[in-house]
């Protein structure tokens, strides 16, 4: 088990000291992932409070920079406190939302961004009645933190139609909150200003803190009134991104623990098919939404921003997860065929967001976790004898009796759960396959699917003249080099070259010689593992097949597909 956490950490060690430049005690990880889940009675501080223990505990999981007491980002999502607003509030609605907002310090910048915050809301059917401003208590913080801290604030909004049903309300949430973030960014001074979350259901805090430092820095944390049954907390150790306020985790539905190798398609994929998006709940102000994944964020964020969109379109929190992050289906001979269905037919409708990642969303509700098809992140998770769900990136992260637990377990590669407070138990992944699948994926893919290896007729080889060859091969960009120490061993011996990962070849567009097309065309490379991935001895979880066709529209499902290429 982990011990709380202290201000000292202490291991033991075979060094005495360090050892050169690295502190054997100076443990550093990926992100540390963590909930805490009341699975059989109502909203506590209790889960409040152990996940924030949770937090401390993976502390080594969050990175410091240069300054001890400045860590790169720490929060928790809880869900809307009630009863905590209603005594600091006073009277509520019967239907209202809140938000978590970031405000730059400037007095003249903050009531112009109110303005337009309570304007643009008002255009969309919403009203802001309430500003509460967030008791904060900076005295421990470094400053690299201090420097680029803002204002936290948090409206209260409630529609101007009391009729409005919840799913139009969180819509309206939805577009409300991308107009005045595009709004926003033509006001001089607004560079602090990220609206964290603005929901009926949830409530973001977070920051550019430790762990240990969130619950002294957001002091509505250590009030007993502050209750929720569902709790997600993170620790970020940055990979891609220097440490942010904003960019803290939780964002509105996603924390995340890895990398999105693929990010940069993937970006560039949602903006290539947003001129496709349609959605009757949206009708013209989809315009509103785009661009839907946000330049200058986090492939976290960037996941966070899709996953937003698909919720508010209809599809179901594990729908959305499966659809973005598959399990290695296309070589598993020994999955369901109405499993295979569902993956090939939402292969074509939107390309994996792959890497090591384990990534939990929740809507609110429920809470869900997945993992990527490799299983280079771990996920554990502990259920106890009095309905505790305890999820982690890591066993022990809340010290339980041994005697407690009723059920322990972990995600594996390409793994999906569901955890479930109104169903008082954690949904396992072939359960929560049972409300996805359907006989129409399995038609469409068998209707409109072609594969090209079904269809492709028998190979021409062309009769070339021998002593023509050397000229072919020079028009097709063959070197010496190439010839000799690539294909001559895979003709000859059958195995793959082998090779450096250097490469001092000119960038073709610098070349004094003429390079073939593709040569101009360079593959960003990301290496996760070491030995890194065999295709062909890893072909279970590795993929070569391609798409081809027209985008549709990746908020309906029709019949209409890609053609596939293998």
């Amino acid at each position: 088990m982990t011990k709380p956490h202290s201000d000292t950490h202490v291991r033991e060690s075979v060094h005495d000291g360090p050892l050169g430049l690295a502190d054997p005690t100076d443990d550093r990880s990926n992100c540390g992932v963590g909930a805490v889940i009341d699975l059989e009675n109502s909203a506590s501080h209790a889960v409040v409070s152990d996940a924030i223990d949770l937090l401390e505990n993976l502390e080594h999981r969050g990175t410091t920079g240069a300054e001890e007491n400045t860590g790169d980002g720490a929060g928790i999502m809880i869900q809307r406190p009630d009863s905590f607003f209603a005594s600091d509030v006073g009277d509520l609605p019967a239907q209202y939302a809140v938000g978590s907002v970031f405000m730059p310090h400037d007095e003249a910048v903050q009531s112009e961004l109110r303005d337009v915050f309570e304007s643009t809301l008002n255009e969309y059917g919403l009203d802001v009645f309430y500003w509460r401003d967030v008791p904060t208590n900076n005295s421990d913080l470094g400053k690299t933190a201090l420097d680029s801290e803002p204002v936290t604030v948090q409206p209260f909004v409630t529609p101007q139609d009391d009729s409005l049903e919840p799913d139009a309300f969180d819509r309206a949430l939805y577009i409300a909150r991308r107009a005045v973030e595009t709004e926003a960014e033509t006001i001089d001074g607004a560079g602090r200003f990220y609206i964290c979350s603005l929901s009926r259901k949830t409530l973001v805090y977070k920051g550019l803190l430790k762990g240990e430092q969130l619950r002294e820095y957001y002091l509505d944390l250590q009030d007993e009134r502050m209750e929720s049954q569902l709790v997600l907390v993170h620790a970020r150790f940055s990979t891609n991104t220097l440490g942010a306020w904003h960019l803290a985790h939780p964002y509105r539905n996603v924390i995340h623990n890895g990398e999105i190798n693929t990010i940069r398609g993937n970006v560039n994929w949602m903006r290539a098919r947003e001129s496709a998006l349609q959605h009757d709940a949206f009708g013209e102000e989809i315009e509103t939404l785009k661009p839907i994944t946000v330049a200058d964020q986090s492939d976290t964020a960037s996941v966070d921003n899709v996953v937003e969109l698909l919720l508010n379109t209809g599809r179901e929190l594990p729908h959305v997860l499966r659809m973005l992050i598959p399990e290695a289906y296309e070589n598993d001979h020994l999955m369901d065929d109405d499993r295979r269905d569902w993956y090939d037919y939402h292969a074509s409708l939107v390309e994996p967001w792959d890497g090591p990642a384990l990534v939990a969303a929740t809507d609110g509700d429920k809470v869900a976790a997945v993992l990527d098809r490799n299983g280079l992140r771990p996920c554990r998770y502990d259920v106890t004898t009095n309905g505790r769900l305890i999820v982690a990136s890591e066993a022990g992260a809340l010290e339980t009796d041994p005697s407690e637990i009723k059920e322990r377990g972990r995600l594996q590669p390409g793994q999906i759960f569901m955890a479930d407070p109104d169903a008082g138990r954690v949904i396992p992944d072939a359960e929560v396959f049972d409300g996805l699948l359907d006989d129409k994926y399995g038609e469409w893919v068998a209707d409109q699917q072609v594969d090209l290896g079904s269809i492709a007729g028998e190979s021409y080889i062309p009769q070339a003249d021998v002593s023509s060859l050397r000229a072919h091969q020079a028009a097709f960009g063959y070197t010496t080099d190439q010839l000799n120490h690539l294909l001559e061993p895979m003709a000859n011996q059958g195995k793959d070259p082998v090779g450096s990962m250097g490469d001092d070849t000119p960038l073709s567009v610098l070349s004094e010689f003429n390079r073939p097309l593709f040569t101009y065309f360079k593959q960003l490379f990301a290496q996760v593992s070491n030995p890194p991935i065999d295709y062909i001895r890893e072909e279970l979880v590795t993929s070569l097949q391609s798409r081809l066709g027209a985008q549709q529209n990746l908020l309906d499902e029709t019949r209409i597909m890609h053609t596939n290429s293998c």
